[in-house]
């Protein structure tokens, strides 16, 4: 099974989470950012139907991608 870690991070003057070396938008409070980070963790637990998905890896590349939306991972937040 896949584990995506969700680390809280300071980041563009404020703070975020990184998850394989891509940030989230910043939030003004270490506070903020973990609520964010946990409910987007939380979100990953949750099942869906087949789609397909798009996403950046660090190096700026787009990737494209068919999820089976029953395959979900584990989840942690540090930081």
């Amino acid at each position: 099974m896949v584990k995506v870690i969700y680390q809280i991070v300071e980041h563009d003057g404020g703070w975020a989470y990184q998850v394989n070396g891509v940030y989230s938008e910043p939030y003004p409070t270490h506070d903020a950012a973990r609520a964010a980070a946990e409910r987007a963790a939380r979100e990953q637990h949750i099942p869906g139907n087949i789609t397909s998905i798009s996403w950046e890896d660090k190096d700026g590349r787009w990737h494209q991608e068919v999820a089976a939306g029953d395959d979900r991972p584990e989840t942690d937040v540090t930081g």
